[in-house]
């Protein structure tokens, strides 16, 4: 329903608004003010060069299109796969994603500060797992179609996850130096990741959880759908629609809408499943409702998975990193969640 109102009453005015279809700024800015009795005026910020709007140069307006009125709210890394995420003010970009996102592989809650993995459990002492390179090696380490070789974390972790799970575990890092996990080339060739499922980066609007929640009978924290850039400031679900954006001086590529698992239905707390949110984005965030001219596939969309294009090219290397507050620049987008790679 929110994305169908959307649609209809903003869709070409967002648009022209975000592919930079405007002749001019003044177009652009008369465009804005004619919006004004609506209550709906963006307020302009300053561009990558630095210029104010009044003083963009043509070239500003090649490499901008539109300046989108949002911000990074929140950034996440989660360095166990399926394990607790840590909300963090920054985080070092790199070609697989924030820098020790997902580069482990155990479930069980986590915190990282100092030189080390802390890893915590009800019942359990502290874990503390250095973050130096070990040198033990674990074959046959898989997820998903990959398969490959990885760091053992040693006997001490390898002891507490398992009297912790009650059943043999290793915990066991990337080894990038190694190995490499390509995502999949038709959305992004060239581009790998580590231990997250698909893709380096997953970037959710705090809008479209708002919009979620107003349906839900109990809200749900942003921890159940674990993305790694929050934004905010923006209509609900027009992440769909964002196929290239500039976060800082660094480019990211929308490739793919994000499908979702049963781990949204987890309260991440209590470890509980439940039936919610999935039952209601089955009703307004299906295949059948987002993309009903395309192939059917019984998914649910929530998200929007990210590559960083400067990766392949350099440009996202050592000191790199994006913060909470960096503006983010709408360079590209498609007019509908139909239009969009899923």
């Amino acid at each position: 329903m929110c994305v169908e109102v959307w649609r209809e009453e903003r869709a070409e005015q967002s648009r022209r608004t975000s592919s930079g279809s405007y002749d001019s700024y003044e177009e652009l800015q008369q465009n804005f003010h004619s919006q004004g009795d609506k209550g709906w005026e963006p307020q302009y910020s300053k561009n990558l060069s630095g210029n104010r709007p009044e003083e963009k140069t043509e070239e500003d307006w090649k490499m901008e299109k539109a300046v989108a009125e949002v911000e990074v709210s929140s950034i996440f890394i989660y360095p166990v796969k399926s394990c607790r995420g840590i909300s963090v003010s920054q985080a070092p970009v790199t070609p697989t994603g924030f820098r020790w996102d997902r580069q482990w592989l155990v479930r069980i809650g986590n915190l990282l500060k100092d030189l080390n993995l802390v890893l915590q459990a009800p019942g359990m002492d502290v874990l503390k797992v250095s973050l130096s390179t070990p040198k033990e090696i674990a074959d046959g380490v898989s997820v998903w179609e990959w398969s490959g070789a990885a760091l053992d974390e040693g006997a001490d972790a390898s002891k507490w996850f398992s009297d912790y799970l009650e059943k043999p575990c290793r915990l066991v890092r990337f080894n990038a130096a190694s190995e490499t996990r390509p995502v999949e080339p038709e959305y992004a060739p060239g581009h790998q990741t580590m231990f997250s499922d698909m893709y380096p980066y997953m970037l959710l609007f705090q809008e479209s959880l708002d919009a979620l929640n107003e349906l839900l009978k109990e809200p749900i924290p942003i921890n159940r759908f674990r993305p790694n850039i929050l934004v905010n400031g923006c209509e609900p679900f027009s992440e769909d629609l964002w196929t290239e954006i500039r976060i800082d001086k660094l480019t990211f590529q929308g490739v793919k809408l994000c499908s979702r698992c049963k781990v949204p239905t987890i309260d991440q707390q209590t470890g509980i499943a439940g039936p919610e949110p999935n039952d209601t984005l089955k009703k307004i965030r299906s295949d059948a409702v987002l993309r009903p001219t395309k192939k059917q596939q019984g998914r649910v969309y929530f998200g929007q998975n990210l590559v960083c294009r400067d990766s392949l090219t350099g440009g996202a290397g050592k000191g790199h990193v994006v913060k909470v507050g960096d503006l983010v620049f709408v360079l590209k987008m498609v007019s509908s969640a139909e239009e969009a790679a899923a």
